[in-house]
């Protein structure tokens, strides 16, 4: 199953703060719903461990995270991959640009993902459902710790 997401964050804080929050293994653990253990790798990418539930299915999926396309201040593109066990996979990745404007800094993303397994049997409304939710809260994380 595979599905897209999409959406803006204003944050009150300079780019070159955001972009080095955004790249900051302790931030990023903190900001991640869920997170257990989020390692630097030596290969622009992370190790980690995160638990999630969606609906009936709760799991722990490990998994890779590899930066590209890195440009800073501007952006970069996030991809990844985990596996739950019986719960099933997910993979896929974002587009991650800053922007100036009004004085702080815009966040926009871009997300393509799949999913199979269980999860992938939930149905797309309950998926995209927590998805968002999920965005949602790792924006509002982010945002408390680009604002001190």
């Amino acid at each position: 199953m595979a599905m897209t997401m999409n959406g803006e964050v204003q944050l009150a804080a300079p780019r070159e703060a955001v972009w080095a929050k955004l790249n900051d293994p302790a931030v990023l653990k903190a900001c991640i719903p869920g997170c257990e253990e989020l390692e630097k790798t030596e290969d622009n990418g992370f190790r980690a461990v995160a638990k999630m539930k969606v609906g009936p299915v709760s799991a722990r999926f490990k998994g890779r995270v590899t930066l590209s396309d890195l440009d800073p201040p501007n952006g970069y593109k996030i991809s990844g991959e985990g596996e739950g066990g019986v719960a099933g996979f997910a993979k896929g990745g974002a587009t991650v640009a800053l922007s100036e404007k009004d004085g702080g800094t815009l966040l926009s993303y871009d997300v393509e993902a799949q999913i199979g397994g269980k999860l992938a049997q939930l149905g797309q409304r309950l998926i995209n459902g927590a998805a968002k939710k999920l965005a949602d809260e790792f924006f509002a994380n982010f945002a408390k710790a680009v604002q001190g």
